[in-house]
């Protein structure tokens, strides 16, 4: 499954390709960066990779441990 939204930023590049080289939050912020203005809200999609940013910030300060 290839939708265009994952596969039109850059020709020939699919997101997959980029975003599995990185861990799941930097991977889904690539993501939502890749595909914003191609599905949906634009900024909706930008929030949500700022979502992931600020989550993995958290991460590597140790802010997200239980």
């Amino acid at each position: 499954n290839s939708p265009a939204h994952y596969k039109d930023r850059v020709p020939g590049i699919e997101a997959i390709e980029v975003t599995e080289n990185f861990n799941f939050n930097v991977g889904n912020a690539l993501k939502y960066l890749w595909r914003h203005g191609m599905k949906g809200d634009p900024v909706q999609d930008l929030e949500k990779a700022v979502w992931y940013i600020q989550r993995e910030i958290k991460r590597l300060k140790g802010e997200n441990k239980k």
